[in-house]
């Protein structure tokens, strides 16, 4: 998958250095896949959790942080929608971000 935008993910860690490594990792194995439906990222990331409006959201770091991607399956791309603590997460609708 073509995941856009990394500088947003790199922007993030260098604020919160302890998501480096898992978005870091986060990113190196999503790139490596090709998903075209919500399941295959639940194949691949069981503790993912798909929203309506093509989105997903992933614990980073153990929950503390929260990362809302959208999918464009038919193009094969990943959108970064929004990266942020818990408590900010908590503040957004994540299918509209």
């Amino acid at each position: 998958m073509r995941v856009i935008a990394v500088s947003t993910l790199r922007r993030f860690w260098k604020k919160h250095a302890e998501t480096e490594q898992p978005l870091r990792a986060w990113y190196e194995e999503v790139k490596k896949l090709r998903w075209e439906k919500p399941e295959d990222i639940l194949r691949d990331f069981p503790k993912a959790r798909p929203i309506p409006q093509n989105r997903c959201i992933f614990q980073i770091n153990r929950n503390d942080y929260r990362l809302v991607i959208e999918t464009h399956y038919n193009r094969g791309i990943v959108f970064i929608r929004f990266i942020g603590t818990h408590s900010e997460y908590d503040e957004i609708d994540a299918t509209t971000v």
